[in-house]
């Protein structure tokens, strides 16, 4: 009921108009229809609901128009944006556009019914996150349109193997060079980048490629703009406290809730969308996030967690996997919030899947290390693991970690140009044989140099160069390594399916591990080199006799290593070693890694 829908009353075609402002003392509706004219459309109160409505004929798709809102406690009137509007114009007033978003014909069927019957634990999970406005851009530094990015954009991660897209977020929001987080428009795709069925189209064409789609979602906070939703009656109606330069969703008002709920289902009805990815939890769970003694109050208990919060996470998952069972919930959380991907019936927060942040921070520190450091912080290998196997991990490199200041995901591996490049593919093997989903941000899967900037694209033409275009062919084998081998992904939230087999030999910098599957036979070896001395007659422990075959080396020339391994795979000899009965007696490549399966006949591959 809310917002700006097109319809008939009477026989009169038109369009009916609500706004919740249950403390404004007159709203009206201006628009380009009116001149923007506060006295042509007052709306109606209705006062059991605090809804302003009004239906005003011979409207139809394409006016701008915003609601001029009298506060009870100022005397100038505010012209705001509307919270439920479909699409916002381009530019600074930020009006909210009347659009029909019935009408566009889908064609992905064969893709939703394949998704309801997908079991998510068991499936492949490899995201590859993107911000629309700089993935590629034209040549005149324009970026482009949701169509336009559609037929690019699949070829470009199908051919990779990823499964799913994850957009930096697409609701309409102030600033076209921005990460986007300041919302404005909740139930709004950027129009920037075209109309709303322009974003299906994009959706659309994704899904018949077979890719998902997840978008991130700002439901941690909003922008403090003049036209969006901060005092927005005259009163704190959707915010509970503000900061600098945004507010905190107030989750104890059921007409809040209710918006946010309302936009989630919203994505995964309207626009087909896979699943929402939400940020910044911690700043909703905690009262004291972000602030000092005295600025905060504590809860009924007298502690810092945010009840309403809680509340509101559980309730949105409960509703969201009521309606849609097949869609993901995925959260980042960064403090070790416990259960949050538990059901909430067991008192978890109800998320399918959270970002494993500690992971991520901890191996970028160790990685960054020169390697003649590395053997005195080996344990950071070790434990990273240990706890990716808690709680429905996904794994991520994400835009956080290669923003201004932060440096490119080649920029941040050490040594010369080679050996960052065979760091980087080091740590993505390291990374997919780690217990857990997976998700890279652009530009990381072919080694951009520069650090991100939403103003400009990433540059392509460093695949002309050998070392690029050899470290994306690593990215894609590994892409397809892990959908087709049940070991990378089966078992990633069961003890069952990771071992180690040495963790400790911290001297050399060398470890080695088995992920198991549920068949008996399908496990996998990794073994990885993290300095950039070739090891020769290194013995690690195997659990059975025969031929191991070497599945994959980080090292080999076609992803512009040099060349070092064992020749397609070696025989285990019954010299037990690391409390196993067998062993492999192997040729490490310098900072590579090593990907073994038994069976098979001796030879090269």
């Amino acid at each position: 009921r809310l917002g700006a829908h097109l319809a008939d009353q009477d026989g009169v075609g038109g369009a009916y108009f609500a706004v919740w402002a249950p403390n404004a003392r007159r709203v009206s509706l201006i628009g380009d229809f009116n001149e923007w004219r506060d006295d042509v459309h007052p709306m109606q109160l209705q006062p059991e609901t605090g809804v302003w409505d009004l239906f005003v004929p011979a409207i139809s798709d394409g006016p701008l128009y915003k609601y001029r809102i009298f506060s009870r406690h100022e005397d100038r009137p505010a012209d705001k944006a509307d919270p439920y509007g479909f699409a916002v114009e381009t530019g600074s007033q930020m009006a909210s556009r009347v659009v029909r978003l019935e009408g566009y014909d889908w064609a992905d069927a064969g893709w939703m019914t394949t998704r309801m019957e997908r079991p998510a634990a068991d499936a492949p999970l490899s995201i590859y996150e993107l911000h629309l406005g700089s993935w590629m851009r034209w040549d005149d530094n324009r970026p482009l349109t949701y169509r336009e990015i559609a037929h690019k954009l699949a070829d470009y991660v199908h051919d990779l193997g990823y499964t799913h897209v994850e957009l930096m977020p697409v609701a309409e929001h102030l600033s076209g060079e921005s990460w986007g987080y300041q919302t404005l428009g909740y139930f709004a795709p950027a129009g920037r980048f075209g109309t709303p069925h322009d974003f299906m189209y994009l959706v659309d064409y994704l899904h018949q490629r077979g890719i998902g789609v997840i978008l991130d979602w700002t439901a941690a906070h909003f922008p403090s703009g003049a036209h969006g939703l901060g005092s927005f009656d005259g009163t704190s109606l959707y915010e509970l406290a503000s900061a600098v330069d945004k507010f905190v969703f107030n989750y104890g008002r059921p007409e809040v809730r209710d918006f946010l709920i309302d936009n989630a289902l919203f994505w995964f009805d309207r626009y087909h969308i896979d699943g929402l990815r939400l940020g910044s939890a911690a700043s909703m769970l905690y009262l004291d996030y972000g602030r000092t003694d005295g600025e905060w109050i504590p809860n009924r208990f007298g502690g810092r967690e945010n009840l309403d919060a809680i509340g509101f996470l559980r309730l949105l998952n409960e509703r969201v996997h009521a309606d849609y069972p097949d869609v993901m919930m995925i959260v980042e959380e960064a403090t070790g919030w416990p259960m949050a991907t538990r059901p909430t019936y067991l008192g978890g927060l109800g998320f399918d899947f959270r970002w494993n942040t500690g992971w991520m921070s901890g191996l970028l520190d160790y990685m960054s290390k020169d390697p003649i450091y590395r053997s005195y912080h080996h344990n950071c290998l070790a434990f990273g693991v240990s706890h990716a196997i808690e709680g429905n991990f996904i794994l991520p490199f994400p835009h956080d970690e290669v923003v201004p200041g932060k440096g490119s995901m080649l920029g941040k591996m050490p040594g010369d140009d080679w050996q960052k490049f065979a760091n980087l593919r080091l740590l993505y093997g390291f990374m997919f044989g780690t217990p857990g989903r997976k998700l890279m941000f652009m530009g990381g899967e072919f080694g951009d140099w520069a650090e991100w900037r939403p103003e400009r694209s990433l540059d392509w033409k460093l695949l002309e160069f050998p070392l690029h275009f050899g470290l994306q062919r690593w990215v894609r084998d590994l892409n397809t390594f892990y959908r087709g081998q049940p070991a990378m992904r089966e078992l990633d939230y069961n003890n069952a399916g990771f071992e180690w087999v040495d963790c400790s030999d911290s001297g050399r910098s060398v470890v080695s591990f088995i992920r198991g599957a549920k068949e008996t036979g399908d496990g996998l070896l990794f073994v990885g080199n993290f300095t950039p001395v070739p090891r020769h007659n290194y013995r690690v422990g195997a659990p059975q006799g025969g031929f191991w075959r070497e599945l994959l080396n980080s090292d080999a020339p076609l992803y512009g290593g040099s060349g070092q391994g064992n020749i397609g795979g070696v025989e285990a000899n019954p010299l037990p070693i690391h409390g196993r009965p067998y062993s492999l007696n192997l040729t490490l490549p310098p900072l590579g890694i090593l990907v073994f399966r038994p069976g098979g006949s001796g030879g090269a591959a």
